[in-house]
This record gives C-alpha cells, sequence and structure tokens, in this order.
C-alpha cells in the first residue's frame, strides 16, 4: 500500500497519519490540495515535532506554485487551526501526527469554515492528484506564484475559548494540566491567565516533539499516572491531560480518578441541554449507554454515528446538533466551527463544578452506570472473516453495521471494528457490572482468536 493509500485510511477515521511523511510527498499534497480547493489562501499550522517545519514548507511551496497564498500561523494547537479556517473562512492543514510517537509526522486537513474533509468529500481526490505529481504528472505552474505572510491567531482563539463560559461564576480551584511536551504547553497557559481565580500548574509544558516524558497519548491509562498521581497528592480540584496537538482531553477528579471520554460527553451533554433546550447531540456508536439514556433525560435528541471526525462534522451539519463528543475524549461544538476542542471542552467541565459547587468525584456519579471493557485491540490475520464469525454467533441477537458490528444483547452490548491501517480489531463492550463485563469479553474474545 502507497503512503498515499496510507494517508487517506488514516486521515478518514482518525484525522491524522500514523506513518512518515517527508518533503516531497508534502510538496505534492501541497499541489494537489491548492488545485481542489475554492480559495484564494491557506492556512498552515504545526505542531511541536521536529519534521513539522520542513514539511510545512514543502506543502507550503506547493500551494504557492499554483498560485495561492499562504498564512503561516507557525506553532499551534489543531482547535486553534480549526478556530483560524472558521474565523477566517479559509482552508487550512495542520502538521501532526497527534498523539502518535515521535517519529511519525501527518496532516489533518480541513476546508473553509473548518469544514472536514474526508473520503467521500474529496480527500480520494487529492490523493490520486498528488500521486499524479508524484509520477510526474506535475501541474502548470501559476503565472504569478502566491505569496507567504505570517499572523499570530492565539490571542483571538484565546478569547474565543473564554467565550464559551461566563468567567465572573468560576469559583477558585487548583488545576493540574500535563500537556505531555505537546503544544498545550502552548494554549493552555495562555487561555488560563485570564482566569485569575484559577490556580494552574503545567506538568511538561516545554514544547518537545520527542515526548521525554511520556507518550502524548492520554487515551492510555499509562500515560496518565503521573497527572493522577500529581493531583491525588498535590491537594487539586481538577486534572486535564491533553494530547499532542492538545484537540482532546481527558479529566482526572479530585481524587486522582480519571473519568472516560463518555463520562465527560454525557457531563457536557446535560450542561448544553440546559442552555439549549430539545436540542441534538450526537455521541459515537462506542460511547456508553449512559450517553444517549442522559441525552434524553435531560430533553435532547441523541443520534448515535460513526467514530471519526469527519463522520461526526458532517452529521452536526445535517442534523443541526449543538454538541458531539466521543469516547475517546473528542468534543464537537457547533459554536466551534463544529469543530472538536479539548479547551473549550475544559472550560465546560470547570463551569460545571463551579455551578454545582460539588466536587468533581460527585458529579460525574449520575453518568457512571455500566462497566465497560475499555479498546481491546487483537491482531488477526482477517479481520472481516473473524466479524462475520462473531456475527453468526450472535445471529438471534440485534446487529448493525453502521461501523464494524454492534451487537446488543440486552444487559450488554458490545461493537467490534477492524483497524483502518492494521490488521486489528478492536472491541469495545460494555455490560450491567463488571463481572459480567468481563466475562463476555473472554467469551468475545474466545470467538475472535478461534477463527
Amino acid at each position: 500500500m502507497s503512503i498515499l493509500d496510507e494517508i487517506v485510511k488514516a486521515y478518514d477515521i482518525r484525522g491524522t497519519v500514523p506513518d512518515q511523511l517527508d518533503g516531497e510527498v508534502a510538496h505534492a499534497l501541497g499541489v494537489a490540495y491548492a488545485r481542489f480547493v475554492n480559495a484564494d489562501r491557506v492556512l498552515i499550522a504545526r505542531d511541536m515535532r521536529q519534521s513539522g517545519e520542513q514539511l510545512s514548507h514543502e506543502f507550503a511551496r506547493g500551494v504557492m506554485e499554483q498560485g495561492l497564498d499562504v498564512v503561516d500561523l507557525g506553532l499551534g494547537s489543531t482547535d486553534m487551526l480549526y478556530y483560524a479556517a472558521g474565523s477566517l473562512d479559509a482552508p487550512g492543514a495542520m502538521f501532526t501526527a497527534s498523539h502518535n510517537p515521535s517519529q511519525y509526522n501527518g496532516i489533518k486537513l480541513c476546508l473553509s469554515g473548518a469544514r472536514p474533509v474526508g473520503i467521500n468529500s474529496g480527500l480520494a481526490d487529492i490523493r490520486d492528484f498528488a500521486a499524479g505529481v508524484l509520477d510526474g504528472r506535475r501541474p502548470r505552474l501559476a503565472e504569478t506564484a502566491g505569496k507567504m505572510s505570517s499572523f499570530d491567531v492565539l490571542p483571538a482563539f484565546v478569547q474565543h475559548v473564554l467565550g464559551f463560559v461566563n468567567i465572573d461564576a468560576i469559583r477558585p480551584m487548583r488545576i493540574v494540566a500535563d500537556t505531555a511536551n505537546g503544544m498545550g504547553g502552548l494554549v493552555v497557559p495562555a487561555v488560563f491567565e485570564h482566569l485569575p481565580m484559577i490556580e494552574l500548574e503545567v506538568m511538561y509544558g516545554e514544547l518537545d516533539g520527542t515526548f521525554p516524558n511520556h507518550p502524548a497519548d492520554p487515551l492510555q491509562p499509562a500515560n496518565q499516572r503521573d497527572l493522577r498521581g500529581r493531583v491525588s497528592t498535590g491537594g487539586f480540584d481538577l486534572g486535564l491531560a491533553f494530547d499532542g496537538d492538545a484537540d482532546r482531553v481527558f479529566v482526572v477528579d479530585e481524587l486522582g480518578v480519571g473519568m472516560s471520554g463518555s463520562t465527560t460527553t454525557a457531563l457536557l451533554a446535560a450542561a448544553v441541554l440546559r442552555s439549549n433546550p430539545g436540542a441534538t447531540i450526537l455521541h459515537n456508536l462506542i460511547c456508553s449507554r449512559s450517553v444517549p439514556e442522559t441525552i434524553a433525560e435531560h430533553g435532547g435528541v441523541a443520534v448515535r454515528t460513526k467514530v471519526g471526525h469527519s463522520y461526526i462534522k458532517q452529521e452536526m451539519a445535517a442534523t443541526g446538533a449543538v454538541f458531539g463528543g466521543e469516547h475517546s475524549a473528542h468534543y464537537y461544538f457547533a459554536e466551534n466551527y463544529r469543530a472538536d476542542s479539548g479547551l473549550i471542552a475544559s472550560m465546560l467541565v470547570i463551569d460545571e463544578i463551579s455551578r454545582c459547587a460539588q466536587n468533581l468525584s460527585v458529579l460525574r456519579k449520575p453518568f457512571e452506570r455500566y462497566a465497560a471493557s475499555g479498546e481491546i485491540n487483537t491482531q488477526v490475520d482477517d479481520p472481516n472473516a473473524v466479524i462475520e464469525h462473531v456475527s453468526e454467533a450472535f445471529a438471534r441477537r440485534d446487529q448493525d453495521r453502521l461501523d464494524g458490528l454492534s451487537v446488543d444483547c440486552s444487559s450488554w452490548w458490545f461493537n467490534l471494528r477492524p483497524s483502518n491501517t492494521e490488521p486489528l480489531l478492536r472491541l469495545n463492550l460494555e455490560a450491567s457490572d463488571r463481572d459480567e463485563c468481563d466475562s463476555r469479553v473472554a467469551e468475545i474474545l474466545a470467538l475472535v482468536t478461534s477463527t
């Protein structure tokens, strides 16, 4: 499989490219993107990875060769790039590999207004055009090359984030944020300096794309260990764990206990519905059942989606949803150009703690109703064949194929999805209690490994 095929497959599901980019490919993608977008300029930002400056330069060169201007936003978070694309109404490219290890880099693309680019909305066309450029079928250069300029969008982005809460209503609290040497080290302090009632401590705030302290993937519990320990021993009210490009955040309560993305989605859904009665809210299909239950209990309309930002953004536009959440801790806001933002989610969690005047360990309890397996990956030779085998074993149960295989077994359910880039199956299972959850996980894994 070519690197461009890997880019398309990975981007359409995960929003990033878990593969090496090189300058030649970045240049070809710049040419292709310039030909694809209906705009006169492209915004470019990058994270702190060592290869980011060179890759973004080559991408920009390809864009300018086609006559489009480039606005260099410099170092930034992915949600900052989305904000710029929305507020400036221009397409954007973010050079990042998100939570992936330091040797990787990739690109996240969006259209004007921060609209997504997915496999069915142009990404395949960009891939094919870029492949032609790499094969020597280069389009004619523009008569007048585009120009490069720089723009500092961070101050406006900070004010945009702060606009989601009533600053005067936030009560004093102590917060520690683990930014994992990622872009949170830039954007988190920039927001919190405007919150004088908050005492903020930043862990691993130095921008360092080698990730010297721990991987920038807070979905893995091991990467939250330092934060949880610091919260509990330091007497903090809240912990925030950001990923490498700072568009995701995981929350830790004052006891040092982490919250799942599902719990945070449910908590935020209840908060959003308080100010948007009857609104539509999206959740992806591996979120806990507590999410749609919470949405219904608070008078909202729950809509279940595939996993992945391009799907959720498109569904938000189609349904008019005001908020969407994923179990992986991506949180989407209609008033943020339907884009996800870890910082905005953090502000709303702080706002809820302040409004309720309760510790987060108490506030979270109504939204945690079931026992979950977490995502369990199993390497298999033929993922699709295994899915069919499992489907046959549960032929009498309610099933759907919205994204992989989902099976509803009344007191428990599971979803089995193939990885988009590796020969892996991803199992997520939820049950009424821990014992049933563990026994059902063993049952499904036995089927998966027996094929």
